[in-house]
Order: C-alpha cells, then sequence, then structure tokens
C-alpha cells in the first residue's frame, strides 16, 4: 500500500470552462448559454430565434471549443497552491472527460499554471477508471474530486471505499446546483476543500 490518492476533474474544479465556452458561443455561434440552466438541455438558445439548441449539437460545439479555445481557460483560485499542498503527502491523476486528441493540450494547459500531474483522458463514467487507478497505485486513502453528479454516483458504485468530494467552483453555476447525493460532501473552495481531504487521507478510506 502506497500514499495517500486524489484523483480530480479539470473542468469547473482546476479550471474554469463554462464561462469561457458560453463568451465563445455568444461571439462565434451567436449562442446564448444561460449559466444557471440546470444541464446543457435547456441551457442552450439562438440568440437570433430564441430557439432551443439540440443536444446532438452540444458534443460538437465542446470539441470545437476545446479544439481552438483552451487558451481561454484560467486556474480556479487556489487550485494550484492546493495540489502543492496536497502533492507533498499524496499522489494526484487529473481524470478529465474529453478525447484522447485533447490530452497533450490538457496537459500544457495545466503546466501553464505550474500544475503538473499525471492526466487520463476519459468518456463516460468515471467510476470504472477510478478503481482501475486504485488497483494500479494501491494508495491507503482515495478522495474523488468532481463537479458532476453522475460521476460521484459512477464511482460509489465501482469503488465505493472512495471519498467524494462535489465541488462546483464556478459560482453562478454552484448556485443552482444541489449537492450530489452520492458525495460526500460538497465543498466549492479549494481552502476549505484541501483541509477536508488531508484529513480523510488520515482517516483512512470510508467505511460501508
Amino acid at each position: 500500500m502506497s500514499r495517500p490518492l486524489l484523483i480530480s476533474d479539470c473542468d469547473e474544479v482546476l479550471l474554469h470552462m463554462v464561462s469561457h465556452f458560453a463568451e465563445w458561443l455568444d461571439e462565434a455561434h451567436a449562442i446564448r448559454f444561460d449559466l444557471s440552466a440546470p444541464g446543457f438541455a435547456d441551457a442552450l438558445t439562438d440568440k437570433g430565434t430564441g430557439a432551443r439548441v439540440g443536444v446532438e449539437r452540444v458534443w460538437p460545439l465542446l470539441d470545437g471549443f476545446f479544439d481552438t479555445e483552451m487558451h481561454r481557460q484560467n486556474v480556479v483560485p487556489g487550485a494550484a497552491e492546493a495540489l502543492a499542498r496536497i502533492g507533498e503527502v499524496a499522489d494526484i491523476v487529473v481524470l478529465t472527460n474529453i478525447g484522447d486528441e485533447y490530452q497533450a493540450g490538457r496537459v500544457e494547459q495545466l503546466e501553464a499554471f505550474d500544475i503538473r500531474h499525471r492526466v487520463l483522458c476519459n468518456r463516460g463514467g468515471k467510476g470504472r477508471p477510478v478503481l482501475e487507478l486504485i488497483e494500479e497505485l494501491r494508495p491507503s486513502a482515495t478522495v474523488f474530486v468532481d463537479d458532476l453528479p453522475v460521476h460521484h454516483e459512477s464511482v460509489a458504485k465501482h469503488a465505493p471505499d472512495v471519498w467524494r468530494l462535489h465541488m462546483v467552483a464556478e459560482p453562478r453555476v454552484a448556485a443552482h446546483t444541489p449537492p450530489a447525493p452520492h458525495a460526500h460532501v460538497r465543498i466549492d473552495d479549494w481552502d476549505s476543500a484541501t483541509d477536508w481531504i488531508l484529513a480523510r487521507f488520515v482517516q483512512g478510506p470510508p467505511q460501508a
């Protein structure tokens, strides 16, 4: 058994994304992104007609953003400092739901903010890749951080011995997002989250 492990999402946990995505949609596609909407299905509307943008267009638009606009993204306050502190006692892996073709760009993004850790790309639920990391690294305790409730549910299913922290770093989204039912805690700032994470490492895996 080795050091503790932090598995962190990237967008809206380490780097801001949705606010920049919204700006780009407005500039390049005349699409309005309502950050208070509960999900993409209701959030995007055509500025000219007011018509809802179909869900089938969302992934192509997201890919378009990551193709050319990753340079817009900025670091979440306190994230780099938090990872530096956590990295003194634990291993850190960034598990991000983007295609493998964006992996190099994601690494470069994070390094620009002095965040230098292993980056894994993923599609779909994060439970299985989290379990694979635990089987590989055999950590003494693991904390998973993500902004999307669906991933906390997936991790709870496939790797229940993992502490799950729900974080939504964009305040305009956080204000309309309830705590994830399958997370152990909801904390939206890294100062408070760091203390909680370090305490869980000392405590060990959650008891069933």
